[in-house]
C-alpha cells in the first residue's frame, strides 16, 4: 500500500474513532410514561433501551398496574378484593386468581412478621374513618362506640385461611383492604415484569414510593458510564427533602405518611394510617421511610413502624426484616437506624439521631434538628448532585407545638 494510501486509512480510522466517541457521549434514550392508579401518579422512566422496546415494556407494565388497581380495589364495587370482602362477610369460599392469592399470602405473614401491626384485614376500620373514597373525609371523626364495636369483632388478617385459590375467613369482620402495601407489591410485580423484557436500567415512582433497576445510564453505552439512581425522602412538614439516598439495582424506598390522605377537624389532623389496636389515626409519627429490595416488605414495615411505640421501632424493624428505616415524628425529630443513616449524605446523617443501638438514646419528645439546614443538604447533595426521582406534590402542615 502506498504511503498516501496509508495515510488515508489512518485518517478514516481516526474520524471512526471521532464519531465512536461522539456517539458514546450523546444522551442515552429515554423513555417515560405516566398512568394514574393507586390514587396517584405513577411514573415509568426507562433509560438505554431502544425506542420500541421501551415503549412495549412500558404499554405491558402499565397494563399490568391498571389490572392490579382494579383487582384489588378496597372499596370499587366490581373488582376482585371487592368480590371477596362480600362473601367473607357472608361467610362464603370464594375463589380467586394466583396473583391476588400470593399477595394475600404475602401480607398474612407480613402481618404476622409485625405482631399484627400492620393488618390488611381491618378495612372496616378504614371505611368507617371515611377513608374508602377517591376524595378525603369530611365532619367529625367517627363516635368512639361505633370504633369499639368494630374492634370487638377482632379483624385479624390470621383469621384469613387459603388454601390453594381458595379463600375463606373465620371471622365475617374481617374486610380486607390492601393499600398498606399494594403499591409495594405492584412495583414488586411491575418490576419483574421490566426485567423479563429486558430492561436493565428504569426507575418506577408511585407518588414519592420508588423501585429501581440497574443504574441511570446519563450517557449512550449504557451502563458502564451509569451512576446510581437518587431519590428524595420528602419532608413531611414543608415542600422540599429532609434527605436523599442513592439507591443500589434493584433497590426501592417506600414511605408511609400521614400528609397525603387525612382530614382536619377542630384543629386536629385524622390520616389515613389506623392502629389495629385502638382503631383510631396515628399522630405521634408522621413519615416512614424503609429502602429495602423487597417493595411489599418495605411498605408493610413503614406502615407498622407508623403504628409502633418507639421502643419497639427496633424490635419491629428486626422482626419484619428490614435494616434501613428513617422516622420523622409529629414533632420534627429525625430518627434512623445506623445502616440507613450510613446511607444518607455526611451533612444529613450528622442531624438524624440513631435507633436500635444497644446503648443508644431514648425517646423523648421535644425540637427536632434543623429542617432547613437538613433541606439544603438534601436537595444539593454530594457535589451538588439532586435528585433524579420528583418529589410528588406537597401537603402542607405544620409540627405540633410548632
Amino acid at each position: 500500500m502506498s504511503r498516501a494510501g496509508r495515510l488515508l486509512g489512518f485518517a478514516g480510522l481516526c474520524a471512526l474513532a471521532v464519531v465512536v466517541a461522539l456517539a458514546a457521549l450523546r444522551p442515552a434514550p429515554v423513555h417515560r410514561d405516566t398512568i394514574y392508579v393507586f390514587g396517584t401518579l405513577v411514573e415509568i422512566e426507562i433509560r438505554g433501551a431502544p425506542k420500541t422496546d421501551a415503549r412495549a415494556a412500558a404499554t405491558r407494565v402499565g397494563r399490568l398496574l391498571r389490572e392490579v388497581h382494579d383487582d384489588w380495589h378496597a372499596w370499587r364495587p366490581g373488582g376482585a378484593l371487592s368480590r371477596l370482602n362480600a362473601a367473607i362477610a357472608e361467610g362464603r369460599t370464594t375463589m380467586v386468581d394466583p396473583r391476588l392469592a400470593a399477595v394475600l399470602r404475602r401480607g398474612r405473614q407480613l402481618s404476622r412478621a409485625s405482631g399484627g401491626l400492620f393488618d390488611p384485614a381491618i378495612g372496616g376500620l378504614v371505611a368507617l374513618w371515611g377513608f374508602h373514597a377517591d376524595t378525603p373525609p369530611t365532619g367529625a371523626p367517627p363516635a368512639p362506640d361505633r370504633i369499639a364495636a368494630v374492634l370487638a369483632k377482632r379483624p385479624r388478617m390470621t383469621d384469613l385461611s387459603i388454601e390453594g385459590l381458595a379463600v375463606t375467613s373465620t371471622n365475617p369482620a374481617v374486610q380486607l383492604d390492601l393499600g398498606g402495601f399494594a403499591k409495594g407489591a405492584a412495583l414488586d410485580l411491575a418490576a419483574a415484569e421490566l426485567r423479563a423484557m429486558g430492561i436493565a436500567d428504569a426507575v418506577l415512582n408511585a407518588g414519592g414510593d420508588v423501585h429501581v433497576l440497574g443504574r441511570h445510564a446519563g450517557r449512550r453505552g449504557g451502563r458502564t458510564g451509569g451512576r446510581p439512581w437518587r431519590v428524595a425522602i420528602r419532608d413531611p412538614f414543608m415542600w422540599g427533602a429532609v434527605a436523599a439516598v442513592s439507591l443500589r439495582p434493584g433497590e426501592g424506598l417506600y414511605t408511609s405518611g400521614n400528609y397525603e390522605r387525612y382530614f382536619d377537624h377542630d384543629g386536629e389532623r385524622f390520616a389515613h394510617i389506623i392502629d389495629p389496636r385502638t382503631g383510631r389515626p396515628v399522630q405521634e409519627i408522621v413519615s416512614v421511610s424503609v429502602l429495602d429490595t423487597d417493595g411489599a416488605r418495605a411498605d408493610a414495615a413503614a406502615t407498622a413502624l407508623s403504628v409502633a411505640d418507639a421502643g419497639d421501632w427496633a424490635r419491629v424493624a428486626a422482626a419484619m426484616a428490614v435494616e434501613a428505616v428513617l422516622i420523622i415524628t409529629d414533632q420534627g425529630q429525625i430518627w434512623a437506624t445506623e445502616a440507613m443513616r450510613d446511607r444518607l449524605d455526611p451533612q444529613i446523617a450528622a442531624t438524624v439521631r440513631v435507633f436500635g443501638q444497644p446503648h443508644g438514646p431514648a425517646f423523648r419528645p421535644g425540637p427536632g434538628p434543623d429542617a432547613e439546614g437538613a433541606q439544603q443538604a438534601a436537595a444539593a447533595g454530594p457535589n451538588g448532585a439532586r435528585p433524579d426521582v420528583a418529589l410528588p406534590t406537597p401537603a402542607i402542615q405544620t409540627p405540633r407545638g410548632g
